[in-house]
């Protein structure tokens, strides 16, 4: 590989591993400095998000704002509502962004990043309350901030000490940490994190057990006095492999392809549901989790469910081929 021609390239006796283990090492012992200096700014600036009626806008220029980005995107996702607002484009014309509902959650490491002047000015002039993420409480930002929160980071992990490393680390986390913070205040909770992430894998694990199971009439019914003729008939048409065994609206009973081989004799075309249902099925309710749906069938080396409420009157059925198409497994 060719240098660049303006640098001069000094090689190193250490190896990439060991480079790359202290650089995590040192930013992993900021992070461990940093939870331990955490003090009542963190409940001020929590508060002071908590209480208004607006949005959170965030900001910062260069690697700051991509680090903002992050954050105001995790906010979104936990259940307060926020998003970025670039500091140059606030200078033309975005400023109209933020309201004297909002918050501001400023960052720069520096505290001195011109570019952010006039979003700190826009804050004063209309008290808008403004949270600095910044390792200068003395700087430009520190003074102009409601509250302030140091990432408390004296070195980058940077060899030089020049590109942001150990600071941004350092300001991420401290907006996880606003973020959870926030969502735990709200009792924020599974059910609330599904309608923000419908899609992928994530949105697959939160779907619920009645967003996947079969109902209405593709339900496999039949009442106790079935004839197997008929229990038959019912099973293969709606091909789930089971019939529910239901009487006065209650499920009483399962009857699966395997109760109908352990009872398979010349007999059985005399018999009817009753006779060679299970009793009592493993059921679960609407409102599950379809990940706990799945980890019953697997647990029980079932396929299938019966979804009931409290009056264990039938809803629907959720079979493991619903939970693999929906991508939950």
């Amino acid at each position: 590989m060719t240098a660049h021609p303006n640098l001069s390239v000094t090689k190193s006796n250490k190896s990439d591993i060991s480079v790359g283990q202290e650089i995590l090492k040192e930013e992993a012992t900021a992070l461990t400095d940093l939870a331990n200096q955490l003090n009542e700014t963190f409940t001020q600036a929590v508060d002071t998000l908590a209480n208004i009626k607006g949005r959170i806008i965030v900001t910062g220029m260069g690697k700051s704002g991509h680090i903002g980005a992050k954050i105001a995107a995790t906010l979104a996702s936990t259940g307060s509502p926020a998003f970025f607002v670039h500091p140059g484009e606030a200078s033309h014309g975005d400023l109209g962004m933020i309201t004297e509902e909002d918050a501001v959650i400023a960052i720069s490491h520096s505290g001195g990043s011109k570019e952010l002047a006039d979003i700190l000015a826009y804050c004063t002039r209309y008290k808008v309350p403004l949270i600095a993420l910044t390792g200068k409480a003395e700087s430009t930002l520190g003074q102009a901030a409601t509250v302030i929160l140091l990432n408390g980071v004296k070195e980058e992990a940077c060899p030089l000490n020049l590109a942001p490393t150990t600071s941004t680390t350092a300001t991420l986390a401290l907006g996880d940490a606003l973020a959870v913070a926030l969502m735990t205040r709200k009792g924020f909770q599974k059910e609330d994190f599904s309608r923000y992430h419908p899609g992928g894998k994530l949105g697959a694990q939160l779907l619920t057990v009645s967003e996947l199971m079969a109902k209405g009439d593709a339900l496999p019914t039949v009442t106790p006095t079935t004839s197997t003729n008929d229990l038959f008939a019912e099973l293969t048409s709606k091909n789930f492999g089971c019939v529910g065994v239901v009487e006065n609206n209650q499920l009483k009973g399962i009857v699966t392809d395997g109760d109908i081989k352990r009872h398979f004799t010349p007999e059985i075309f005399n018999q009817t549901a009753a006779d060679i249902m299970t009793s009592s099925p493993i059921t679960i309710t609407a409102e599950a989790f379809a990940t706990r749906a799945v980890q019953i069938m697997q647990d029980k080396r079932i396929t299938v469910l019966f979804v009931v409420n409290d009056q264990n009157e039938p809803l629907g059925l959720i079979h493991m081929h619903h939970c693999l198409q929906a991508g939950v497994i």
